[in-house]
């Protein structure tokens, strides 16, 4: 398109075209009707619409389908390292509850300790009240048996007493 005459330095029309003298009517412009040109015009600026818009996708599309293209693989490889991640996680914490479990083990391997000391002392401990019993029920033993020779020797000494009291009464 071309502009139909010298232009000041504000964009207003600083003349009559050139070639043109005062008086003659500017072509393109007419006195009859303003709609007349602008069907005319709607098709050509239709058409450069379209091809500036088919020259705009021609230079940006290559570069945007390359874009797209990046991001899929991106996104595709997000996924991946998530699941990775996932996976990941999931191992440590089997490896956390294995530490929980080795944890475990090793209180119940102290534990298992403490029971086995406990029982031994236990057993010490029966062993001793055993003998301890036996040792009572001996001095029991040895009590009652030292009580009863001292009754038999009261008894003894008593009818000792007896016989020889009775023997003094009889000399009188």
């Amino acid at each position: 398109m071309s502009f139909p005459g010298p232009t000041s330095p504000d964009g207003a029309l600083a003349g009559p075209p050139q070639g043109l003298g005062p008086g003659e009517p500017t072509p393109g412009l007419s006195d009859t009707s303003p709609d007349e040109g602008l069907l005319e015009d709607l098709t050509v600026e239709d058409k450069a619409v379209e091809q500036l818009a088919e020259g705009l996708l021609s230079h940006y599309l290559p570069d945007l389908q390359r874009s797209k293209q990046a991001l899929q693989e991106l996104t595709q490889n997000q996924v991946v390292l998530l699941d990775t991640l996932e996976q990941e996680i999931s191992k440590f914490k089997e490896c956390h509850s294995m530490l929980d479990i080795n944890a475990l083990f090793t209180e119940a391997k102290h534990y298992h300790a403490k029971l086995v000391n406990i029982r031994k002392e236990m057993l010490m401990l029966h062993e001793k009240t055993s003998k301890l019993k036996k040792r009572a029920l001996k001095l029991q033993q040895k009590r009652q048996k030292e009580e009863l020779e001292r009754e038999q020797q009261r008894e003894k000494e008593f009818e000792r007493e007896k016989q020889l009291t009775a023997k003094l009464a009889k000399r009188t």
